[in-house]
């Protein structure tokens, strides 16, 4: 390498050492000859004393020349090692890669810091949320704690995503990791936390809010005024005319796989008033009556509470009814019938039934296993089934509640498995048959007072398919509907009482 007398003079100045350890080069003439130049040494330790230098390490090859114009010129080789510039741009380089991964990471934090503003607002609304849920248990449904599981699992994806990206975990996320993973723990906690059955109960009644809808909208139609309605156990009407919407009172205990089954109100002549709600599903196979529950008020039973839990062995179908603190059913496998007493859950009394076809020999269309049909009504307590004679037309017997002796019988001529439920109101008995799978029909009567059969058009709405059992309550004037497992209830409307001529 060539350099020129100036730069020369500023090489100690590149180099780094004090202006001192340069002296001999100021001592130069301006125009000296070749031979005049001394033969330096140059390296990067100098050590400064009586104004030379010292060297530890000298360059080579320094030589100086004058050209034609009298310019001098010198020239001097530097080491390799004197100044390491492929590891100066190899430094360069790593620098400028990390300086690049860099900001991507750090337009990731920039992104991070923001969701994490935008989960810490959710937290808050879930906290909340849980707050409420945890006051009243009344005010929440599953849909609430599907909704609030995909926001925490939103969450423990995004900490994940935090914790891959950096180095280890700082401290912030790992306490928010800690709190997403407690949230999810408490609203577990809380679904369990079900004493009520209130999650069992909405879950099935989500796919019922069409139909309540339907009841929302009806109220603004035009409804004809109703007759007020007779005294309570008193036949001073002139038959059924209408229902009204139905109630939801609630699922059955056992749940919606418990379809089969009947429930109502005990009904004693002494006491009118005050009867005890029941309700008797059947097992899933919907013929055997093996459990039944007894409440002393309908806020027990939609409570769930105070209930009373019985266990028999001979229950047969949902034709079950219950009069004067008795339960009446059919016994299991045979035609005979049975009254157990509810205070001791002892049979009383058994009998066979005359000539009643049974193990669904005529049962009700969509209901299998009721052949035999108990019935309440103002006047005591009925039956209601088939026999061969009758050709599977519905016969209809009085019975001695005591004894389960029959004091008389009348012969229909409505066939009983095109029949889908029936009951008795006023020694009246009423039919109903399926016109679609939210609509039954009270289509029939046959009156035992007259001997009159006829036809009627009365809708009855309903919340599922079929129709398992009804049970008429003289007081109340309702009908106990079991339905898909669900009990409802319906205001019987009567008609008036037509004036007599005077």
């Amino acid at each position: 390498m060539r350099l020129g007398l100036p730069f020369l003079l500023a090489l100690p100045f590149l180099l780094g050492p004090a202006a001192g350890d340069w002296g001999d080069l100021e001592t130069l003439s301006p125009d000296p000859s070749p031979s005049s130049f001394p033969s330096y040494d140059f390296s990067p330790g100098f050590s400064s004393g009586s104004g030379s230098s010292s060297v530890s390490q000298s360059f080579s090859n320094f030589t100086g020349s004058k050209d034609d114009r009298g310019t001098c010129q010198c020239s001097i080789t530097l080491p390799d090692t004197t100044f390491p510039v492929e590891r100066v741009e190899r430094l360069e380089y790593t620098a400028h890669i990390l300086s690049e991964k860099f900001k991507i990471e750090l337009s990731k934090v920039k992104e991070y810091v923001h969701l994490i503003s935008v989960y810490e607002k959710k937290l808050v609304n879930l906290t909340v949320r849980v707050e409420i849920m945890e006051k009243d248990t009344i005010q929440y449904s599953e849909l609430d704690f599907e909704l609030i599981k995909i926001e925490v699992k939103e969450m423990q994806k995004l900490i994940i995503r935090l914790k891959e990206s950096f180095v280890g975990s700082s401290e912030i996320v790992d306490q928010l990791e800690v709190e997403i993973r407690n949230l999810t723990l408490v609203v577990e906690k809380l679904e369990t936390l079900d004493k009520n059955n209130v999650l069992s109960i909405r879950r099935e009644i989500v796919a019922l809010k069409d139909r309540l809808k339907e009841c929302e909208a009806s109220k603004s139609e035009m409804v004809p005024a109703t007759p007020p309605p007779p005294a309570p156990g008193s036949c001073s009407h002139g038959g059924v005319v209408n229902v009204s919407r139905p109630a939801v009172v609630q699922l059955n205990w056992q749940g919606f796989s418990y379809k089969y089954g009947a429930w109502g109100r005990d009904y004693s002549p002494q006491h009118p008033g005050t009867g005890l709600y029941w309700v008797a599903p059947l097992n899933t196979d919907g013929r055997y009556l093996e459990y039944y529950r007894l409440y002393n008020t309908l806020d027990d039973l939609l409570l769930y509470k105070h209930a009373q839990h019985y266990r028999i062995a001979y229950g047969q179908g949902s034709g079950t009814a219950v009069y004067n603190n008795n339960m009446y059913v059919n016994w299991y496998n045979t035609g005979n019938i049975a009254k157990v007493n509810l205070s001791t859950n002892k049979v009383a009394v058994t009998e066979t039934l005359p000539n009643a076809a049974y193990n669904n020999r005529f049962s009700y269309a969509n209901v299998a296993w009721q052949d035999i049909d108990f019935a309440v009504d103002e006047n005591g307590l009925w039956v209601i089934y088939s026999t061969e004679a009758n050709t599977g037309n519905m016969v209809i017997s009085k019975l001695n509640d005591t004894s389960l002796v029959v004091l008389n019988t009348w012969y229909t001529k409505q066939y009983k498995p095109s029949v889908s439920n029936a009951f008795m109101v006023c020694g009246v008995l009423y039919a109903t048959r399926t016109l679609s799978t939210r609509t039954e029909e009270i289509f029939y009567y046959y009156d035992t007072n007259t001997g009159k059969e006829g036809r009627l058009e009365i809708a009855m709405h309903k919340m599922q398919e079929n129709v398992h059992s009804i049970n008429y309550h003289p007081f109340d004037h309702k009908l106990y509907v079991y339905n898909d497992g669900y009990l409802l209830n319906y205001d019987v409307i009567f008609k008036r009482e037509p004036q007599q001529d005077v």
